[in-house]
């Protein structure tokens, strides 16, 4: 019995495929665009030590968004789960290893996010005798946010990169939707995280590209589901099946 039989047989692929889109889509809508668009306000001038606490509803909305869809990106690793496994046991795990971890380092975003919250109420209760004061602590408020803000984007942006090349790779969707989703992520992870890091102005339009190639691939699979017609590499099948 071919594998792409006993895939079909064992793991319904085109049921996981089409689950697995949807929840890309609630993954880019939830954990990585509409939660900051909400949270502009912090960002622009004049700031979030004057601006957050005028909009303390939408930065709570905004900080439960963001903890629903980043755990968008655990979902998916755990609905392909028993899909890819059989393509490449360890690219299925760094898949759920690097979706746990970026789940834990928008934890500790969102945690930042709050204190800046916290700090803007704060400082609008003082009034302007304590101005020097509170913006002193924003700076290092803001600063410990800014950093693990960019290691999560470096993160997430890795666990999108082995996404798509673990579908590139093993031929689950047309290869040129994966490559696209790959440059995309390649440049968001150049232009954005690692810039970011770096110390440098991070380059927004370097990052555009991934959210079209995140929509297509989602509604691909929301259509067509993954494509098992291929069989694994030989030594990845080997490795897959002494690992179950």
């Amino acid at each position: 019995m071919s594998t792409a039989v006993m895939i079909h047989q064992r793991g319904a692929p085109s049921g996981v495929g089409r689950l697995v889109g949807v929840l890309l889509l609630a993954h880019l809508a939830g954990g990585l665009i509409v939660p900051f668009i909400m949270l502009h306000p912090l960002v622009s001038p004049p700031g979030f030590l004057v601006s957050a606490a005028g909009v303390a509803t939408q930065v709570r909305a905004a900080v439960l968004l963001l903890f629903v869809g980043s755990a968008m990106a655990i979902a998916v690793a755990s609905a392909g789960w028993r899909v890819f496994r059989r393509y490449s046991s360890a690219m299925a795990l760094w898949l759920v290893a690097l979706a746990v971890a970026a789940f834990s380092l928008q934890a500790v975003d969102n945690a930042h996010i709050l204190s800046m919250l916290s700090l803007s109420q704060e400082y609008v209760s003082a009034g302007a005798a304590k101005a020097e004061l509170f913006q002193g602590v924003a700076l290092v408020v803001g600063a410990a946010r800014k950093w693990s803000h960019y290691t999560f984007l470096l993160t997430v942006g890795c666990w999108i990169l082995l996404l798509f090349t673990l579908l590139y790779r093993f031929r689950l969707v047309p290869r040129p939707l994966a490559a696209f989703g790959m440059i995309g992520a390649v440049l968001q992870i150049a232009g954005v995280s690692l810039r970011g890091l770096l110390g440098y102005s991070p380059e927004v339009r370097l990052a555009m590209p991934l959210a079209p190639a995140y929509v297509l691939l989602a509604v691909w699979l929301m259509v067509k589901g993954l494509d098992v017609r291929h069989r694994p590499l030989e030594g990845e099948e080997h490795g897959a099946a002494s690992a179950q």
